[in-house]
């Protein structure tokens, strides 16, 4: 058997590394100006974001974060790049001294509240003295699914997966929608330099068809 110890210094380890990788992405998309890079960055982060989630227990919102973060979002991201430039434009001086301000302040705030959570996987904090001690205790009786996780999501808030996943459905199908594709899509005629016509120029052609 593993030592209880050893196994708890490995998983702080892959905490640092992950989170470590994470702030190394954030930075580069903070620092970079090639909008290709943000959004392949972007996705890279959401992909170390939903490892991490698996790491400390979180498989639900890993998988949400790997098939919209790392996956949906990266592909509206590029569809939407050929709307506009491939760079960023050049900031003002100071532009982006607040943001960094409000990140800050919210960072310390953040750690601040962390002090007060339960340690990960104590038996009495509330997360597992409450409805989830009933889900494990009553699980494998009502679904036999051995991942509560996986039968919470599956069957006890079957509907409310359901319309989770319809609403993500619904709003990648309405960006698509927006953007286009194809060689009649708004982004090909953007790129294309094509334009529509604008109502002062139709206004002679259709002159010309009343009179015909």
């Amino acid at each position: 058997m593993s030592d209880p110890v050893q196994a708890d210094i490995g998983l702080a380890l892959v905490n640092i590394l992950l989170l470590g990788i994470l702030f190394v992405v954030a930075l580069s998309i903070a620092r970079i100006r090639s909008l290709f890079a943000i959004v392949m960055l972007s996705g890279v982060y959401s992909l170390v974001s939903a490892v991490w989630y698996v790491v400390v227990d979180a498989v639900d919102v890993a998988f949400t974060e790997a098939a919209v973060g790392a996956g949906m979002s990266t592909v509206v991201l590029l569809g939407a790049m050929l709307l506009t430039s491939r760079t960023v434009k050049p900031d003002k001086k100071f532009a982006r001294l607040g943001p960094a301000l409000v990140v800050i302040a919210t960072g310390i705030m953040l750690i601040y509240a962390s002090v007060d959570l339960p340690a990960l996987g104590d038996p009495t904090s509330p997360v597992n003295t409450g409805v989830g001690l009933t889900y494990l205790q009553v699980n494998w009786a009502d679904t036999g699914i051995p991942n509560v996780v996986t039968s919470v999501l599956g069957s006890y808030r079957g509907y409310d997966t359901l319309g989770e996943t319809s609403v993500v459905f619904i709003a990648g199908l309405a960006v698509a929608l927006l953007l286009g594709f194809g060689e009649r899509s708004l982004a090909d005629s953007i790129r294309k330099g094509d334009r529509l016509p604008t109502p002062r120029e139709s206004e002679p052609a259709k002159d010309e068809d009343d009179a015909s």
